[in-house]
């Protein structure tokens, strides 16, 4: 669906409306703020990826983090368990930048089970070990109503704020392998230690044996 000029203006106005009539008090501003923001194209995207156009239809209300979890829209999974999903997030701050979800739609902090903290964690583990950043951080976030958990590894000083970079599919492929691939780099790595530190065994002659005089 191609928005014009004058469309953009209206989904905007439509959204901040919508900010202001769902929105907690306390996240209103910052929410309107960051639509304010963006520059059409931006808009575009934002809209894109949350479902909020299709060829065909006007704006329409969906939770984008919901269409992820059920395979409505495209992704790319990187771990699960039984209450939530880890995925690479399409507009990375970082390499890596990763996003862990509830199952089920949970727009209170204090409800996020426990099991999608486990996996939050599980992820920063991974991220750590196959990029190697300063560090990893966990921040709480909500889009649409939908709690979710960032996993953003620090290379210098980047934040959630930091500026995004889009990916490719491609891109996104190939950070998953390398998250994949991690485990058995470590092994080899562990394997190789071993080696290293095991003593080396002396093959033997017959030179090297005794054996007592025989009498007859």
């Amino acid at each position: 669906m191609e928005l014009t000029k004058e469309q953009l203006v209206k989904v905007k106005e439509q959204l901040i409306e919508q900010i202001n009539t769902t929105f907690p008090e306390e996240k209103k501003a910052s929410t309107i703020d960051q639509i304010n923001g963006m520059n059409d194209e931006q808009l575009i995207e934002f809209l894109k990826q949350n479902n909020l156009i299709k060829q065909g239809e006007s704006p329409n209300q969906q939770c984008i983090f919901c269409s992820l979890i059920f395979g409505d829209l495209p992704s790319t999974k990187i771990a699960e368990n039984e209450k939530a999903i880890a995925l690479l997030e399409l507009n990375q701050v970082s390499e890596g930048h990763s996003i862990i979800l509830p199952k089920e739609h949970i727009s209170d902090p204090a409800l996020v089970p426990e099991e999608a903290k486990e996996l939050a964690e599980k992820v920063k583990k991974q991220l750590q070990e196959t990029f190697n950043p300063a560090r990893v951080d966990l921040i709480n976030s909500e889009t649409m109503g939908h709690q979710a958990i960032n996993v953003l590894p620090v290379y210098t000083q980047e934040t959630i704020n930091s500026e995004r970079h889009q990916k490719t599919p491609e891109e996104l492929a190939e950070q998953k392998k390398k998250i994949e691939d991690q485990p058995e780099q470590i092994e080899e790595a562990k394997t190789e230690e071993i080696k290293e530190k095991a003593p080396e065994m002396k093959v033997l002659t017959d030179k090297d044996m005794w054996l007592p005089e025989r009498k007859p």
